[in-house]
């Protein structure tokens, strides 16, 4: 199959039982490109301010890019959705074999648009550039349970966890190696009744030059060569070196046992690495066996469910990593629960009595989040910020737009305070991550600002093509040379393409209530860290005021945090802001 152009979108209502191939318009394209920036035009479109994100008219759309399957590095779709635990836009990306088939299943097509509510568990089946619906008799099923019956397709399913529409549960491919991991997108599929999407097609083909010459690329890097030689898991080294490790749910920024859970410790434990492009020739992360059943520990596993939880047992992170992926629950906002919850045991505000570094009450906690299955389970089945609506603690462990906080503690590197504040979908690291400059510098407020923009643009564009995140190091030009190649010409230069597309976000967030006081800070932030390298540090409240006045200032929004009217026309966003959207200035009534 060779490249296709990508202009059509599959309609799945699954209320219906219908499939619908329409066109997508031209100018969509070249206004947003795809992944992240098409997906947010059509929930901006689709959706109405307010709709339940648990509801049939809250829309799903499994989305690629123009290049997709020709890309170096790992192949990866965007799952756009509203967040059943923020309120607000959610884009989460997942990688491994299953964007790779859907590229080739979705002929034309370059998302799929998912509506509606079946009334009975379903699969979508992808092939020959169309859809259908069917049955299923998986419900109830695991992930690697799901990822056995399809040995001829590559699949992406929920767990337990989506099916009980655990307000962070996943979208797991590869047996739950790979997850569209934060925000709940897999608590969408759960309420759709929705348990897996079936793909079945080989990648397309072409571009191979320029494939061939961004992978040699990316393996000079120093990207491509830190992970060939350590994956992601070294970045929890590199946290507690640098005293940004959330330790024992945020109250310390170092931990004593990161020799047992970091980078040599997985080496040692890991009979493999989980993968080796024939293209690219980058190994994937280590293999490791567990009591459970074979892992694949990343860095977020030893970070959230090792030093977040005060476990210094390499195997037994490994397997409470296991148990998430396989339960298809978002590990961040697991740990952070559990965390929280052993926290407030400690202050008396539970019945139950919980501690740090226990693997074996971890490993019940989680089991009974992603089952709701018992009454503590059950509220934290919806995220600490609903713990803390129900049993106070919001001193605690940290959280934005009601999502849990990931590894690099901001009371160690103030620009990550700027940046989770800021992120679109809540608290995320990835959006745009200062702190791997910022701890070996002093930085003012002009710079963390136009780093934390310029970050947030560049992921933008980047997301929209959807190129794997490290490999995205070497596009120095944001994918132009991509872009050119299939003759895609964008409204305006890449670096307005991604202001347009994160001002777009902002909308929806605005749209739905969101404001300046969404965009705080928690109150365990402003409490000095216990220990580590940064002892004694808080972010500085009035710093990071200024901070967010400037970031508005430059962003052109205004001190509301709304764009103002002036940068909606520049970016030529005027003819898709609805009237339930209010602009900076406007009073709402």
């Amino acid at each position: 199959m060779v490249l296709p152009a990508r202009d059509h979108l599959l309609r799945v209502d699954l209320s219906t039982e219908s499939v619908e191939r329409v066109a997508v318009p031209e100018q969509w394209r070249r206004r947003y490109v795809g992944g992240k920036g098409l997906g947010a035009r059509y929930l901006y479109e689709e959706l109405d301010a307010g709709t339940d994100p648990l509801g049939p008219d809250n829309v799903l759309l499994l989305v690629l890019g123009p290049v997709s399957g020709v890309l170096p590095g790992e192949d990866r779709y965007a799952a756009v959705t509203k967040s059943p635990l923020t309120g607000g836009f959610l884009d989460s990306y997942g990688g491994g074999d299953f964007p790779s088939a859907l590229a080739g299943a979705i002929g034309d097509a370059i998302a799929i648009l998912i509506s509606g509510q079946a009334d009975r568990p379903v699969q979508l089946v992808v092939e020959d550039g169309t859809a259908r619906i069917e049955p299923t008799d998986t419900w109830g099923e695991d992930t690697v349970a799901v990822d056995e019956q399809f040995p001829d397709a590559a699949v992406a399913c929920i767990g337990p966890a989506g099916e009980s529409r655990v307000a962070y549960a996943t979208i797991a491919s590869d047996a739950g190696e790979h997850h569209a991991g934060r925000g709940g997108a897999g608590a969408v599929m759960g309420a759709k009744r929705l348990k897996t999407v079936v793909a079945r097609g080989d990648p397309p083909s072409g571009l191979e030059a320029l494939r061939e010459q961004y992978a040699e690329r990316y393996a000079e890097s120093d990207t491509g060569q830190w992970l060939e030689t350590s994956g992601t898991v070294e970045t929890v080294d590199f946290a507690n070196a640098t005293g940004v490790l959330p330790t024992r749910g945020w109250q310390d920024g170092a931990f004593e046992g990161t020799a047992e859970i970091g980078v040599a410790a997985v080496r040692e434990l890991a009979r493999e690495r989980e993968y080796d492009d024939e293209n690219d020739a980058q190994p994937g992360g280590f293999r490791v066996e567990t009591d459970s059943g074979e892992s694949v520990p990343r860095g977020a596993t030893a970070m959230s469910l090792g030093a977040g939880l005060g476990i210094d047992d390499g195997r037994a992170v490994a397997d409470l990593g296991g148990l998430c992926d396989r339960l298809g629950i978002d590990l961040i906002s697991a740990g952070s629960a559990v965390a929280w919850a052993i926290r407030a045991s400690d202050e008396g505000r539970l019945e139950r009595s919980l501690r740090f570094g226990d693997p074996a009450q971890a490993r019940d906690l989680l089991s009974e989040i992603a089952a709701r299955d018992s009454p503590l389970g059950d509220v934290l089945a919806d995220g600490v910020s609903a713990a803390v609506e129900r049993f106070g603690g919001d001193d605690l462990v940290p959280t934005v737009k009601a999502m849990e906080l990931p590894a690099y503690d901001p009371r160690g590197a103030q620009s990550m305070a700027l940046a989770y504040a800021t992120s679109d979908r809540g608290a995320c690291h990835r959006r745009a991550m200062p702190v791997e400059d910022e701890v070996f510098e002093a930085w003012d407020v002009a710079q963390t600002v136009e780093a934390v923009v310029c970050e947030q643009d560049q992921s933008a564009v980047l997301w929209s093509l959807i190129i794997d995140d490290f490999v995205g190091d070497v596009f120095d030009d944001l994918g132009a040379e991509w872009l050119d190649a299939v003759g895609l010409d964008t409204e305006g230069s890449l670096r307005t393409v991604g202001e347009r597309i994160w001002t777009l976000t902002r909308l929806f967030n605005v749209r739905e209530g969101f404001s300046r006081a969404d965009d705080a800070l928690p109150a365990v932030l402003g409490q000095p860290l216990e220990s580590g390298p940064n002892k004694g540090q808080a972010v500085d409240e009035d710093r990071f005021e200024a901070m967010l006045d400037a970031y508005y200032e430059t962003r052109g929004w205004g001190p509301d945090g709304r764009p103002t009217h002036d940068t909606v026309q520049r970016l030529g966003l005027a003819a898709c802001v609805d009237d339930q959207t209010p602009l900076a200035g406007q009073v709402e009534e």
